[in-house]
C-alpha cells in the first residue's frame, strides 16, 4: 500500500475553534485527514503561508443556490416580506426549475469564498452530477411545496424517492425542506417529519421569518393571506388562527434532525424549546438576509444564553448580496458587539457542522477531521485578540482546501 501524502501548513495564526487561536500555528495533513495542530511542527517539509490566517472550512447552513445568477436581491430593502415572495414567485414563473448555470455558478462562488459544506435548498429537477463533481460537503435538502391539495401527490411521491438516493461514497446527502407553514399542508409536513425519522435525514424549515408570518399564523390575516388568495392558493388549512411557531416546533422535533430557517420573531418559550433539544434541532441565522428585510434586531444573544444551536447562512442572491460567509461572520459581528467574536466564528463552523450532523468530521481543525481550511489574508497590524484581525478587517478568503486539496486560490 502507498503511503498518503504528509504536509504541513503554518500560517500567523491558526484558528482551531475547538481551541484559541495558534500564533505561528501548524496544520499538518496527511491524506484527506488532519494529523496535528499545534505551534510548531516538527514533522516533514512545512510550507509558510505568511501573513494568513487558516480557519476550518466555512460552513454554510443555509442556501439557494439557484438565485446565484442574479446582480442583485430582487426587489429593495425594507420591502414587505409578501411583496418580495410575489417577485420571487414571478420570477419562477418566467424561468420554470432551478437553472444549472447558476447552481454551478454558486457552487464555484461557495468554494472560492472558503465554504467547503453547505446547506442547499433544491428543487425537484436539480442537478445531482453538479453535486458529485463539486469540491464541498452538501446537504441537499429537497423543497417540498404544497399549499392545495391538488399539489400534495407530487412532493409526497418525491420525498421518499429524494432520500434513497442516500450514498456514502457521495460528497452530498440528501434532506428534506417542506418550506414553510404558508406553503406546506399539515399532512405533508406531517409525512415529511416522519419520513426524516425513519430515514435518519435532516430537515429544513422556513420559521418565524417575518412579522406578515407571525399575523399569519395567529389571525389567519395579513398580507400573506391576501397575497395567496391573489394567487389562489388559500387553503383553509393553512390559515388556522390562533396558532404560533411553537406548534411547528413541536411538530419538527419529531425529525431525525431540524433546521428552523431564519426564526427571526421566536419568543423566550420557543428559544427555550429549541435549547432543550439542541442536541437534534437548530436555528439557522441569515444576517445580511435579516438585515435586507429591515426585520427587528435578531435576538442572537438571548438564543444562545439560552443554550440554543445557531448557525449561520447566506439565503441566496435574492436577498443577500454574494454568497460569502466571511462576509456573513464580519456582518453579524457588526450587529452583535455583546457576542464574543470566537463565538461568532463557531456559528459557521463548529456550530454550523453540528447543525447539519457532521460535527464529527467538520467544523473545527483537529485531528482526524477532514483537512478542509480557508485561508484569509490578514491586514498589516496587531490586535490583542488575533479574532480582530479576521473581523475588522476587509481582507479576503486567498485558498479553500478540501479533503487536504488546494481547490480554490493560492493561499500565499
Amino acid at each position: 500500500m502507498m503511503s498518503q501524502a504528509h504536509h504541513t501548513l503554518k500560517a500567523r495564526f491558526v484558528f482551531p475553534v475547538a481551541g484559541p487561536p495558534i500564533p505561528g500555528g501548524t496544520v499538518s495533513v496527511r491524506g484527506e485527514r488532519i494529523v496535528a495542530v499545534e505551534e510548531t511542527s516538527a514533522v516533514g517539509k512545512v510550507e509558510d503561508l505568511g501573513d494568513v490566517a487558516i480557519l476550518p472550512g466555512l460552513v454554510n447552513a443555509h442556501a439557494h443556490l439557484e438565485f446565484s445568477d442574479l446582480r442583485r436581491p430582487l426587489g429593495e430593502p425594507g420591502m414587505g416580506f409578501a411583496d418580495w415572495i410575489r417577485l420571487v414567485i414571478e420570477m419562477f414563473r418566467q424561468r420554470p426549475g432551478a437553472s444549472p448555470d447558476a447552481v454551478e455558478r454558486g457552487l464555484r462562488e461557495s468554494i472560492e469564498a472558503g465554504t467547503t459544506m453547505l446547506g442547499e435548498i433544491a428543487q425537484p429537477e436539480w442537478d445531482h452530477g453538479l453535486f458529485d463533481e463539486a469540491q464541498l460537503d452538501t446537504t441537499v435538502f429537497l423543497e417540498l411545496i404544497a399549499p392545495v391539495e391538488d399539489r400534495i401527490a407530487r412532493p409526497l411521491h418525491l420525498a421518499p424517492r429524494h432520500l434513497q438516493l442516500l450514498d456514502a461514497t457521495r460528497h452530498w446527502r440528501p434532506g428534506l425542506s417542506p418550506h414553510a407553514p404558508y406553503s406546506v399542508l399539515p399532512e405533508l409536513l406531517a409525512a415529511a417529519v416522519s419520513l426524516s425519522a425513519a430515514g435518519r435525514a435532516p430537515l429544513a424549515f422556513h420559521l418565524a421569518e417575518s412579522r406578515e408570518e407571525l399575523q399569519l399564523i395567529r389571525s389567519g390575516r395579513g398580507p400573506f393571506r391576501d397575497c395567496f388568495e391573489e394567487l389562489g392558493t388559500c387553503d383553509p388549512r393553512l390559515f388556522p388562527a390562533g396558532g404560533r411557531p411553537l406548534d411547528y416546533l413541536r411538530a419538527l422535533a419529531g425529525a431525525h434532525r431540524a433546521l428552523v430557517i431564519h426564526g427571526n420573531y421566536l419568543d423566550e418559550e420557543e428559544m427555550a424549546f429549541l435549547a432543550e433539544r439542541a442536541a437534534r434541532m437548530a436555528v439557522v441565522y441569515c444576517p445580511r438576509t435579516h438585515a435586507f428585510f429591515g426585520h427587528d434586531p435578531y435576538p442572537l444573544r438571548m438564543m444562545l444564553a439560552a443554550g440554543a444551536l445557531v448557525a449561520l447562512g447566506t439565503d441566496s442572491r435574492a436577498s443577500s448580496p454574494d454568497l460569502g460567509m466571511l462576509g456573513e461572520l464580519r456582518f453579524a459581528a457588526g450587529r452583535h458587539p455583546d457576542v464574543g467574536r470566537d463565538v461568532i466564528l463557531r456559528l459557521a463552523t463548529l456550530d454550523a457542522a453540528k447543525a447539519l450532523g457532521r460535527p464529527q468530521d467538520m467544523g473545527s481543525l483537529e485531528p482526524g477531521k477532514y483537512a478542509n481550511l480557508a485561508v484569509v489574508r490578514l491586514p498589516q497590524r496587531t490586535a490583542a485578540d488575533p479574532h480582530e484581525l479576521l473581523f475588522e478587517s476587509e481582507e479576503p478568503v486567498v485558498g479553500t482546501y478540501y479533503r487536504g486539496r488546494l481547490v480554490a486560490g493560492t493561499a500565499a
